[in-house]
């Protein structure tokens, strides 16, 4: 197995049901090309919903007003719910009721980088629970209990969630992301290569397999 120093970095939120899809489709294509780094995977915050309530807006009357009807949204779900399923994610919109603030997620995430850190767990169980256990990932006692759920000190992470710790740091990194030219997310960037959306595993593979060459 060949080693590099190139930091993977996947910009995200984690109301971004493609950006789960596509960290899985990440970790299945690092596998399976034998590239390893001698850093880990460096995730960069980013809000699609900038403006959300601290503490959410219902699911139902928010996604029918943006998306012209509630029928539509179940349909797009019922995508995202299959697409899901190819990779072994199991999505079950029917559980979430409430589509949150992502903030407090990601100045965890952040706290936990920033302490060297690897966050991959975390962030994956995040996604889990909003995603497939209908868990709102804005109120930050479930925050609390999902950190504590991957082996986090729960204390530890209420005192931070209770600070404003990381929110300034986090914001400076969604506004750098978006100078860079970030408009949606997922966004992975594997040396100097960007890949834009859940592209298949395949397609990550041919790059990690070019970087590797490199």
């Amino acid at each position: 197995m060949s080693v590099h120093s190139t930091t993977i970095q996947v910009t995200y939120d984690f109301i971004c049901p493609w950006c789960w899809i596509g960290e899985v489709n990440l970790e299945r294509a690092l596998a399976a090309s034998g590239y390893s780094t001698d850093r880990q995977i460096s995730f960069l915050p980013y809000q699609l919903n900038p403006d959300m309530p601290v503490q959410g807006v219902d699911r139902k009357a928010y996604r029918s007003g943006k998306f012209g009807s509630w029928a539509r949204s179940q349909a797009m779900d019922a995508q995202v719910t299959h697409a899901g399923k190819a990779v072994g994610l199991g999505f079950h919109y029917e559980r979430v009721e409430t589509t949150p603030n992502t903030l407090a997620a990601h100045r965890l995430v952040w706290r936990e980088q920033q302490a060297g850190k690897d966050a991959s767990c975390l962030v994956k169980a995040i996604f889990r629970a909003y995603f497939g256990e209908g868990r709102n990932i804005g109120d930050l006692n479930v925050l609390a209990d999902i950190a504590g759920e991957t082996g986090l000190d729960r204390k530890a992470i209420v005192d931070f969630l209770n600070t404003d710790a990381g929110t300034a740091e986090v914001l400076k990194l969604e506004a750098q992301s978006k100078a860079s030219g970030v408009r949606s997310v997922p966004s992975i960037q594997i040396a100097g290569d960007v890949i834009s959306g859940a592209q298949p595993s395949e397609i990550m593979i041919q790059i990690l397999k070019r970087n590797q060459a490199a």
